[in-house]
């Protein structure tokens, strides 16, 4: 099965204009003609390949979002609003390379306490015509022994460039639970990660709404996620000789009544903040066709179909939330003007990944450059 799915019309097998002509030919000659995950792993490598040789710096003095684009929250002074979402550097292989790209932020993982392969592949797919990608990646990623080592390092460098005056990004770890593992052994899995990362990450994220690790969504269920934070939020503490902020990202298949119940136990348990929303398992909204969605199979959908929901529980949380309690926004984020819209209804950070496959490596920029924009305008 070839994981370049799509039955679009050629109108809409590229990238949106905003793409540049360069990514837009590049897109359809090469990464469309790819097996997405391939196509995924030789961007990562290139760009680490040019930051190897300097030849991102020009490109970084360029790319690095303008000062008053500086936002406070979570006790942190982020470069931008904006950032990379979990899932694009699952290793911490190209956080600097990435952040050279303008991003104020990136999310490291998911990691879990023990390496493993994650799913058979193919298990990442196009639907181009809708601008979406549906992943069945299974946390496939090197384990936190190892992924820790690589963010020791990169923190040094990161406080060295801050020092120097050059862009730096805000470090967040997304941590998840080893396929492995008994769901009922879980917290000693999400603790070890915890105990090995915290140290070297600006914050936490403890990932209980992936749909591609059997039970873990069941994780969510408030009886199970009160204690399982309650830990993390500790050792985290205790781990770290400074306050590193513990977040926990939540599903937009989650019943209203649930996402209120995970903003009243992120009060309660005093948590810094609230990612909403992960991938989808539903198919509704697609223009893809049924054979198209159905060949690509299970996994989590992301891209412009959750945009909707992804508004909705914004607006749920920042109603329920108190104002120190942060919600970050993802879910559908295309532009600036999606960035602006998510930061107007209370957000106060908002994250993107799937518009990145499809817009290319200059996107962080011209969302940083439209907000310049969108603010100097009012």
């Amino acid at each position: 099965m070839s994981a370049r799915i799509d039955d679009a019309p050629p109108s809409l097998r590229r990238p949106p204009e905003d793409g540049g002509r360069i990514y837009g030919v590049l897109f359809r000659r090469v990464f469309a003609r790819m097996e997405a995950e391939s196509a995924h792993r030789l961007v990562v490598a290139g760009l680490r390949a040019a930051a190897q040789c300097g030849a991102l710096r020009p490109l970084e003095r360029m790319t690095r979002p303008a000062h008053d684009l500086e936002v406070e929250a979570m006790g942190l002074r982020w470069p931008s609003p904006f950032g990379l979402a979990a899932g694009f550097d699952k290793g911490a292989d190209a956080v600097l390379p990435l952040a050279a790209l303008g991003f104020g932020h990136i999310e490291v993982g998911t990691v879990t306490a023990h390496a493993q392969p994650g799913n058979d592949r193919p298990r990442l797919f196009r639907l181009i015509g809708d601008r979406a990608l549906i992943n069945r990646m299974g946390f496939n990623n090197d384990g936190a022994e190892a992924v820790g080592r690589r963010l020791r390092a990169l923190r040094a460098r990161t406080e060295a460039r801050r020092a120097a005056g050059r862009h730096a990004p805000v470090v967040g770890v997304n941590i998840g639970k080893t396929k492995a593992t008994p769901l009922d052994e879980a917290a000693e899995d999400y603790l070890t990660s915890a105990r090995t990362l915290a140290p070297w990450a600006d914050y936490l994220v403890v990932n209980v709404s992936s749909p591609n690790t059997p039970g873990l969504r069941r994780l969510q269920d408030i009886e199970a996620l009160r204690p399982l934070l309650g830990a993390v939020r500790d050792a985290a503490r205790r781990s770290a000789s400074r306050h590193v902020p513990l977040l926990v990202k939540i599903a937009p298949d989650l019943a209203d009544d649930d996402v209120d119940a995970v903003a009243d136990l992120a009060t309660d348990l005093r948590l810094d903040g609230i990612i909403a929303t992960n991938t989808t398992v539903s198919r509704e909204g697609l223009t893809a066709s049924d054979v198209t969605v159905a060949d690509a199979g299970a996994g989590g959908l992301s891209g412009p179909v959750l945009a909707a929901r992804s508004l909705e529980v914004l607006a749920r949380l920042r109603d329920r939330l108190p104002k120190e309690v942060a919600v970050v926004s993802v879910g559908g984020v295309t532009d600036a003007d999606d960035v602006a819209e998510r930061l107007a209804r209370g957000a106060d950070l908002v994250q993107g990944y799937t518009a990145f496959v499809y817009r290319g490596p200059l996107w962080a920029h011209r969302i940083n450059r439209g907000l310049v924009r969108l603010r100097r305008r009012t």
